[in-house]
């Protein structure tokens, strides 16, 4: 039987309300939040630290901003959605899912990355890419699914731009989502990635390979916007307004993330 794509969406929000502790959902004390995957690393730290600061407890589910929509829209019980892409925030804001617009948290960079195994140097940047797939050095090359995952698509730019998006389609190794993609580097799996500074910064990733921030001036910024789900409790909020504060700012810069302005 061929699901349509409502149908695969409902089952997205189903399986994530199962995949939750039993009484998650219902507990207004521990919300459940639906976070970019660039966030992981930054993500746990600052719930660790909300958490002994307010002696109050989050659950951050990571995965693809777009999936995560699809979730929302049908039901999933999410009480705030810190997204890769401020566009999909507005679009569940359009439909009346969300309490207001959210505000901007984030300004998400991407790397390019070489595992240490790897013939690729990083520093050459994308003309080194080019040079790797001509010599044959460059066999696979990881980026997140840019489909529904907001930091494939800033890599699809970033190829597209230096000329290299047609001749690297037999090469692309695509993760559900940016963490996933930033796993296939780290482990050696690919010649390069190219995936989340924040990522690229994580000790775990970080001592396995090197890596070159790709310049701002050749994309489109990635802003990240986050937005309590209408309902969200008190924990929700105050991990919300904590984000958007001194303490949330601290734990996102030392994870590579521009701040939001003001």
């Amino acid at each position: 039987m061929v699901m349509n794509t409502l149908s695969i969406a409902r089952l997205s929000a189903l399986a994530i309300a199962l995949l939750l502790p039993a009484g998650a959902a219902a507990a207004p004390d521990v919300p459940a939040i639906a976070a970019a995957s660039d966030l992981k690393f930054a993500l746990d730290e600052a719930a660790r630290i909300f958490g002994a600061e307010t002696g109050r407890s989050v659950r951050p589910v990571y995965g693809s901003s777009g999936n995560f929509m699809q979730q929302i829209q049908h039901g999933a019980p999410f009480e705030l959605f810190m997204s890769a892409d401020e566009s999909l925030v507005f679009e569940l804001a359009r439909r009346g899912l969300t309490v207001d617009d959210g505000s901007i948290y984030a300004v998400g960079r991407i790397v390019l990355f070489a595992p240490n195994n790897s013939p690729l140097q990083p520093r050459g940047g994308l003309a080194e890419v080019g040079r790797a797939l001509a010599d044959g050095r460059l066999r696979r090359l990881a980026i997140a699914n840019p489909d529904h995952a907001p930091y494939g698509r800033a890599a699809r730019a970033a190829l597209q731009r230096a000329g290299l998006w047609d001749a690297l389609q037999p090469h692309l190794v695509m993760g559900e989502n940016v963490s996933q993609a930033a796993q296939f580097a780290a482990l050696g799996s690919v010649e390069a990635g190219i995936f989340a500074l924040s990522l690229a910064l994580a000790p775990a990733i970080a001592r396995s390979g090197h890596y070159l921030i790709l310049p701002e001036d050749a994309l489109e910024p990635l802003r990240q916007r986050m937005v309590l789900i209408r309902g969200a409790g008190e924990t929700a909020r105050a991990f919300y307004a904590w984000l958007a504060g001194a303490s949330g700012h601290a734990v996102l810069k030392r994870y590579g993330f521009g701040l939001p302005p003001g």
